[in-house]
């Protein structure tokens, strides 16, 4: 790897040295986006000749390649902790994680150099790249995305193991997104950005914008988000020349219709930030236009992030302060979010007029935009979410150590973690899943569940030394609770990580459990009345002599405990433990 990116740094070193221009600046037609090869290349002749560039690999990804960081310091401090000692902001930037929407790759190339050139790196902001997220995907080199107005060819959408790697982070299957979460837990920024292409619609604008969408975030961050930095990027994107809208995903199928702030769950980069309190964004621009436009709006939108970062960094820091207190000692989650219909924003919006034509292939109607026939109109913008599920936090959540990925991931994501140094029974709050559904087709390697339903009791449990103690009382609850709360949206048991606790593991011999039953059934008038009960309530239950056996076992000591029982369990009480 090394031998070969210094190949490729003679071959293009002569034009380097004279200008330091990038691949994408050295193509003529300004419509070609750096390979891998290049892009590293470019960072390893740039950063000898800056000591306020430091390049940094983090773990491997599953292409087998090291996930590079590029952090730019103006006082050559990489250390991260002193960096939060000196009151200093970080703002990371995460490109190609879709390698087949490169803009972020060429701008981050261009504006590293152009900051560290100019000398106009910030005072009070460390800047953190990654210079290209999926690598896989970028080694992927090809004509993927057929309704893309370039580059010329550009990397794959999926990694080497085909995942959609914005799809990846709560469940983190691929090694880039353990790579990427070891760099955004040592580097705990403050403000987040991921660069994308947008699809869909057609309209007038090079670049759409995302943001965490005010009603899921902290609303500490979402008032400073909503009122003063999305203004001011609005402000100075139109002022450059790229007037910038929300990102466009439609109502009803055209923009006319209306259009509705995307929810970021934390499936997605920006929902899983905005679990660590982190003001996010994601630059969606439009695949239609011109790439070299495409380029020049995202190099723009990431110079007036820093501007803007730079200007109010204090507030940025008291703000992320105040917000991780809140919800330290915050007690109810939110866990899934609706939109709502009935309220909505109006804005303008600069679009195009569109109409239905014959389709050339099927005959029948077609959608088609008339670029001839620009329009601004008022539309409506629905950016009002309802929360549909909540969770109370308990004292803390006890988890088996067998469960070893669930704690990787805790201890990945800086999760403050005891456990416990001999077996104790614990009295605590068990769920049972009382229903969910399950996903007929695949998605992301996972048959995802939903609807999920709980039956909460309240049980003795006994848990062994090594079990872990998770206590509620951390900046980091809200991934805490969003994971483990099993009707959360994004939960761990949503993505499968519990599936071996949904299936019996013993059962009996009818014609065995025949005798034993009915002995049970004289010394237990109870069950007998409940099962004459539900006889006299169910036909098809009295009908059945299997499911009579059936309803006894399901009521008698010989049922397992464990079948559909969630293994993490809620402690409710303040309960003294032996724990290290």
């Amino acid at each position: 790897m090394k031998k070969h990116i210094l190949l490729l740094s003679l071959i293009f070193s002569t034009l380097f040295a004279s200008a330091q221009l990038t691949p994408f600046e050295l193509s003529k037609d300004k419509n070609y986006t750096a390979n891998y090869a290049e892009i590293m290349a470019y960072y390893h002749q740039l950063a000898p000749k800056y000591p306020q560039m430091k390049l940094i690999d983090y773990g491997m990804t599953d292409i087998g390649k090291p996930l590079t960081l590029v952090v730019l310091s103006k006082d050559k401090v990489f250390d991260p902790a002193l960096i939060k000692k000196q009151n200093k902001r970080v703002l990371l930037i995460n490109n190609g994680i879709h390698p087949g929407e490169p803009e972020g790759i060429d701008a981050s190339m261009m504006l590293t150099r152009d900051l560290l050139k100019g000398n106009k790196l910030p005072s009070d902001v460390v800047i953190c790249m990654v210079a290209v997220y999926n690598i896989d995907g970028c080694l992927n080199r090809g004509l993927s995305r057929i309704s893309q107005n370039g580059p010329r060819a550009y990397g794959f959408r999926g990694n080497a193991r085909n995942l959609d790697l914005n799809r990846d982070f709560i469940k983190a299957d691929s090694r880039n997104a353990l790579a990427f979460e070891q760099i955004l837990n040592t580097w705990n920024p403050e403000v987040f950005l991921d660069n994308h292409t947008s699809d869909g619609a057609d309209y007038q604008y090079v670049m759409t914008l995302i943001e965490t969408q005010k009603d899921k975030q902290n609303p500490i961050l979402a008032k400073y988000t909503s009122e003063t930095l999305s203004p001011e990027l609005y402000k100075r994107m139109k002022k450059s020349g790229y007037e910038m809208i929300p990102y466009v995903e439609s109502e009803k199928g055209t923009p006319d219709s209306g259009i509705v702030s995307f929810l970021e769950t934390p499936r997605f980069c920006t929902g899983y930030t905005a679990l660590h309190n982190i003001i996010s964004y994601i630059t969606e621009t439009h695949m239609l236009k011109q790439y070299d436009k495409r380029v020049y709006s995202t190099y723009d939108f990431m110079d007036h992030l820093i501007s803007i970062v730079e200007r109010d960094h204090e507030t940025i820091g008291k703000l992320k302060q105040q917000a991780d207190a809140q919800v330290k000692a915050q007690k109810t989650f939110a866990l899934d979010w609706d939109l709502d219909q009935q309220h909505y924003d109006t804005i303008s919006f600069n679009g195009y007029e569109f109409g239905h034509k014959p389709s050339e292939i099927s005959g029948l109607p077609r959608l088609y935009y008339d670029r001839t026939k620009p329009y601004t109109k008022t539309i409506k913008y629905y950016n009002t979410y309802k929360a549909t599920a909540f969770a109370d936090k308990p004292v803390a959540y006890v988890i088996p150590q067998a469960w070893g990925k669930i704690i990787d991931l805790f201890k990945l994501n800086k999760v403050a973690m005891h456990q416990l140094t001999h077996d104790t029974t614990l009295n605590l709050q068990m769920y049972y899943i009382a229903d969910y559904k399950t996903g007929q087709r695949p998605y992301e390697g996972h048959y995802l569940h939903t609807g999920v339903k709980l039956n909460p009791v309240q049980a003795n449990i006994k848990f062994f030394a090594g079990d872990y103690v998770v206590y509620t009382n951390q900046p980091i609850n809200r991934y805490i609770v969003e994971t483990l709360e099993p009707q959360g949206v994004d939960s761990f048991f949503a993505w499968n990580f519990f599936d071996s606790m949904l299936g019996q593991k013993e059962h009996y011999s009818d014609y065995v459990f025949e005798d034993t039953a009915a002995e049970y059934l004289k010394t237990n008038p109870e069950l007998q009345k409940k099962l004459a009960d539900e006889k006299a309530k169910n036909p098809k239950l009295a009908a059945s002599a299997s499911m009579q056996l059936e309803f006894v076992y399901h009521n008698s000591p010989w049922f397992e405990k464990t079948y559909l029982r969630y293994p993490v369990g809620r402690l409710l009480t303040d309960t003294k433990l032996d724990i290290n």
